[in-house]
């Protein structure tokens, strides 16, 4: 694992609604540079941005036309190594996304490999041999080329899925792993990646990592792919970091991924703490199936992180199924728990999700969920100098979103919370990314939630009450210093902790 991850925190950027600096409506490279003070002053020292590569924007850049050119609309190639340099200067990081699984339906490589003669781009793709051959359990896209053929997509209907070939080719048209275009398919991926990591890069987030192999219902041939990838990578690269959008860590850290995240799908129960009619955080939900599925998990998987962000480009804001409260106390818990931490932008400020928006860029449901940052009371809330109709998404309209400049200025913003929270992070290694996690109490539809952190010599007991509630648990071992809070403090007496509604509390034992 790279030196740098054990003490990461990451931010996530999707640039198109971070900082214009143009006037277009439009997030860029040199609105996320003039931004990276205020994301290291909050304590976060490395960066994910999300797809800023040539597109036809028909997924938000997940449908990539050109793996080695900046789209226009963020600026160049030349701005993002600057990026890479200024984010170094300040000691921070930088993960792109690496989207490895399909391309767009625009990118040279798939109009090549529409063409009916054969050509070094016939099998970048997976493709049927005939028109009317539509593979069982895969969507394609077909009727379009000269070819004779059905493409395979990975997701929306304009992103042909790459070919990695099958763990167990079934079929005359299904090519194996070590066949040549699957192998030349790896090789180019490989090119991608030394390409940015030379310019300066420290690393990719890999969207859908676990899809890039098919017939692979256990992920094993995935999982061998990407243990050639890192094989190569350690030698080539030991210092890059990987990320998966895998949401199985036990799979993807065998895999050799540094980091997974548990997401809002997969067998995580993740959305039972933040994101569900009856959350946790909320004060009237259910942590114990997160917790069974965590230890599970983390009793199965290999060295490596698991990160819980507060919430990403495909989610609802944290605080739409959660009250304030909720938020500080999530917050609390995303803080306090191993592996690297993720805010997404804006979290920090409690953005708002934005309902019933028209779909942008193939966002859908998501899209409310990308609106501008909010960072004053200027015009356009300090993102853009464009006109409002020409903004990206339309800011968030009520008199009272929050911003930056407000909540940097007002002691028990929620701005102020977060950074707190990050500085007593840092302050106690028990608290770390590395360090050990044991659950203490964790009943089913009660609270609290409670768990021991240990590193470096240091014990810290985290005790979660988001419930209206005042609650007991049992523990004979006493409290001692009190090194975070909110609402009222703990007490114990006679083996039990009695713990005050809406509270979060960190003890050194």
């Amino acid at each position: 694992m790279p030196a740098w991850l054990k003490d990461a925190i990451f931010y996530e950027i999707y640039p198109q609604s971070f900082q214009d600096t143009n006037a277009d409506g439009i997030g860029d490279i040199p609105g996320i540079i003039r931004r990276l003070d205020y994301i290291r002053e909050l304590g976060c020292n490395a960066l994910w941005l999300n797809p800023c590569f040539a597109s036809p924007f028909l997924d938000a850049g997940y449908d990539v036309a050109d793996y080695y050119t900046v789209a226009p609309r963020y600026g160049t190639n030349e701005d993002l190594k600057n990026l890479f340099a200024e984010a170094h200067k300040r000691g921070m990081h930088v993960l792109l996304d690496l989207v490895p699984g399909h391309t767009a339906a625009e990118h040279p490589w798939f109009r090549e490999s529409c063409k009916a003669e054969k050509n070094p781009y016939t099998d970048r793709y997976v493709w049927t041999d005939d028109v009317w051959r539509i593979p069982e359990g895969m969507n394609t896209i077909r009727g379009f080329s000269e070819r004779d053929g059905a493409c395979v997509v990975n997701f929306f209907s304009h992103q042909p899925a790459l070919n990695y070939g099958f763990l167990n080719p079934a079929e005359s048209w299904q090519q194996s792993m070590d066949a040549p275009g699957p192998q030349a398919t790896l090789a180019e991926m490989k090119n991608v990646m030394a390409f940015w990591l030379s310019m300066g890069c420290d690393g990719f987030r890999v969207d859908m990592a676990g899809s890039l192999v098919k017939n692979d219902p256990e992920q094993e041939g995935t999982i061998a792919l990407w243990r050639q990838v890192f094989a190569w990578l350690e030698k080539a690269f030991p210092e890059a970091a990987m990320v998966s959008e895998w949401g199985e860590p036990d799979r993807s850290l065998r895999a050799g991924f540094h980091m997974d995240f548990l997401l809002h799908f997969g067998p995580s129960h993740y959305n039972d703490l933040f994101r569900c009619d009856n959350a946790f955080f909320a004060g009237n939900g259910d942590a114990s199936a997160f917790v069974k599925a965590y230890e599970a998990t983390r009793a199965k998987a290999e060295q490596g992180l698991i990160c819980i962000p507060s919430g990403n480009h495909d989610m609802q804001r944290l605080t739409t199924h959660l009250p304030e409260d909720g938020v500080r106390i999530a917050f609390a818990f995303l803080l306090s728990m191993p592996g690297a931490p993720f805010l997404y932008y804006g979290d920090e400020i409690g953005m708002r999700y934005l309902w019933n928006l028209p779909s942008k860029e193939g966002g859908y449901s998501r899209t409310g969920a990308r609106t501008p940052m909010q960072w004053d009371r200027t015009a356009n809330a300090g993102f853009s100098a464009a006109a409002p109709e020409k903004l990206y998404l339309p800011m968030d309209p009520a008199e009272d979103r929050p911003t930056v400049e407000a909540q940097m200025a007002d002691p028990d913003s929620l701005y102020q919370e977060v950074r707190h929270l990050i500085e007593v992070r840092r302050a106690n290694p028990a608290l770390g990314n590395l360090g050990k996690l044991r659950f203490v109490y964790a009943p089913e539809n009660a609270c609290p939630l409670v768990y021991l952190r240990e590193g470096e010599g240091e014990r810290v007991l985290v005790i979660l009450n988001p419930s209206e509630k005042t609650v007991t648990f049992p523990w004979t071992e006493g409290l001692g210093k009190r090194i975070y809070g909110q609402g009222g403090a703990a007490s114990v007496e006679n083996g039990t902790v009695t713990v005050p509604a809406k509270s979060a509390s960190f003890y050194r034992v």
